[in-house]
């Protein structure tokens, strides 16, 4: 009892004080210590034996994925390419769509690989000026961005080369396009939804006679014409998008990779890398074209490039460091009675899955670090007990990364609390209706995956 109510603690803690922006590198550690503590294990032998190696081997996976998305996004912001993006899906759609408007362009480039920390910068300006010409509340800005980039562009849309979606390959052998008939039905549950909630809250205001509000908003930047146009600036995501369909689908496995079985290897097989080296490439292919359409328009590439590289390092280690958090509270004996109660909750793996993903993922505050907790210490079980129902790993990739895109995006979400400090918004502004179509409507979506693939199976 006293290691379950130290767990408790240790979790209420982290959530606490992640609230108010402490240092999560410092906090992992911690509380994991004080949980540890509380269990009667060994301090120092739990932090070098158990957090760090369960810190580091997050790093070792999954690094150049972060540092090549920092990057691509780096390059396509200082470019004007994102920019050119956002003006030409509001150019296209008018200023009267502007809740829609804004959805796509956070959607399209965060689709393309771009860091939702990236898309909130560069489109923040944008929507407030459509949002101020339109007369729509600004509190709703928030929500706005929040559907466009951290909802089915995250982990419904198949080929996503978001973290979300590759971090379940290794464990269950899939691709970025794991289960794509499913994974665009939720994309359309979340999306609609999405929108229709912010619509009908937009009508709201409208009929209270609420505009935009008494914000003193700086006046946005906008475009001097020197950008690229909108077909130069999307023709690297389209190459992002295609090349890891064609590399993860056909032509990795297509190749001769023995030698992987090789110690030296690691003694794996081409499906547990395929996915991770499909988005590397792309993203690697997709820069470097990036720079040769737009090298006139880069003043400074190389600090660009040093800037990228530097902005992936504080968001990897800030989840490794929860990766390493969640190893020891899944090594606490407490924890095996929790994931005991998970087991008997009824609905076979994908529920049980769901269940505990999406749970951990809200306790953390990361949809990345809650997966990658869970698949960590119980992937291997839920995919033997798939496997032995007939169930595709593919409905369980997609299962995974659905069940942590909802309960994530909890108040204490670094997504969340940067998010509002871009839109000088507080929790109580606009929270209420992050929470609508973050939380509320994925878990929906999460729902109806899961009914379907249980009648349907995967496709």
């Amino acid at each position: 009892m006293i290691g379950f109510l130290g767990m408790i603690l240790s979790l209420g803690l982290l959530i606490f004080f992640a609230y108010r922006s402490a240092s999560v590198l410092v906090l992992g550690p911690v509380m994991a210590l004080l949980a540890a503590v509380f269990s009667l294990q060994p301090g120092l032998a739990t932090y070098t034996q158990v957090f760090m190696p369960a810190m580091g081997g997050f790093v070792i996976t999954y690094f150049p994925l972060f540092l090549l998305g920092a990057v691509f996004g780096r390059f396509l912001e200082s470019s004007g390419a994102a920019t050119a993006i956002a003006n030409g899906i509001v150019d296209r759609l008018g200023k009267s769509q502007a809740i829609p408007a804004v959805v796509l362009a956070c959607a399209i480039l965060t689709y393309g690989g771009v860091s939702l920390f990236v898309v909130a910068f560069a489109v923040y300006p944008i929507a407030v000026a459509l949002f101020r010409s339109a007369d729509i509340p600004k509190r709703l800005i928030p929500a706005t961005i929040a559907l466009g980039a951290f909802t089915f562009t995250m982990t419904a849309l198949p080929g996503t080369p978001a973290i979300q979606n590759a971090i379940p390959m290794p464990y269950f052998g899939t691709t970025p396009f794991a289960a794509p008939g499913l994974g665009l039905i939720a994309a359309i549950v979340m999306g609609g939804g999405g929108l229709a909630w912010l619509v009908f809250r937009q009508r709201r205001a409208q009929m209270a006679s609420e505009g935009y509000g008494p914000w003193d908003d700086p006046s946005p930047e906008t475009s001097d014409g020197e950008g690229p146009s909108f077909a130069i600036a999307a023709l690297p995501i389209v190459v992002v998008i295609a090349l890891n369909y064609l590399l993860s689908v056909h032509v990795f496995p297509a190749l001769d990779t023995s030698y992987l079985a090789e110690p030296r290897f690691g003694e794996t097989d081409i499906s547990e890398l395929r996915g991770i080296w499909a988005i590397m490439v792309a993203l690697t292919f997709a820069t470097l074209l990036l720079i040769a359409l737009n090298i006139r328009r880069l003043a400074t590439p190389q600090t660009d490039l040093t800037n990228g590289a530097n902005a992936s390092m504080l968001p990897i280690f800030n989840t490794a460091s929860l990766v390493g958090f969640g190893a020891v509270i899944a090594a606490l004996p407490a924890f095996a009675t929790v994931s005991e109660a998970v087991e008997t909750i009824g609905g076979g793996p994908l529920v049980s899955l769901a269940v505990s993903t999406g749970l951990l993922a809200g306790l953390t505050g990361s949809a990345s670090g809650g997966m990658s907790i869970a698949l960590e210490a119980v992937g291997a079980q839920y995919l033997a007990q798939a496997q032995a129902l007939g169930l595709s790993p593919d409905l369980l990739h997609r299962v995974t990364t659905l069940a942590t895109g909802g309960l994530d995006a909890l108040p204490h979400n670094g997504a969340v609390i940067t998010l509002l400090a871009i839109c000088g918004l507080s929790h109580r502004d606009s929270y209420g209706d992050i929470a609508v179509v973050a939380v509320c409507i994925p878990l929906i979506a999460l729902v109806v995956v899961i009914a379907l693939g249980t009648i349907l199976g995967s496709f």
